[in-house]
């Protein structure tokens, strides 16, 4: 088998690892070579997560893309937001959420309280 695991701490590690992940694709769980690919891949996403952090989405991005898993109108959001004008003025950006309605989004829609209550992009730089 190839060398000891360690942590990935350096690009070239990080390139390894995902050389041999590439070897050990397919391996079946439960077997050496099945942990070792298990392990790899926790360490690849322990340094991708480390390297390449990501932003949370938009709050705005966040409520078109669950309306768009759940087949939502903007009608749809009338009952957490408010009227159809006030719809539209949240989803052009021209009004920031309120607390009661982030409180709404979160509950009806699964949509991390952490993630509505961002600044919507175009609301930083104000």
């Amino acid at each position: 088998m190839a060398t000891e695991l360690k942590p990935i701490r350096t690009e070239a590690d990080y390139q390894n690892a995902l050389v041999e992940v590439e070897q050990l694709w397919g391996a079946k769980s439960g077997t050496p070579k099945g942990d070792r690919l298990d392990v790899l891949a926790t360490l690849i996403d322990a340094y991708e997560a480390r390297q390449y952090p990501m932003d949370p989405p938009d709050p705005i991005e966040a409520i078109q893309f669950r309306m768009e898993q759940q087949g939502l109108s903007r009608k749809d959001l009338e009952p957490l937001i408010g009227t159809r004008a006030r719809v539209a003025e949240v989803m052009n950006r021209r009004r920031s959420l309120s607390i009661e309605m982030i409180r709404r989004l979160h509950e009806h829609l699964g949509i991390s309280a952490e993630v509505l209550i961002r600044p919507t992009r175009g609301d930083e730089a104000a």
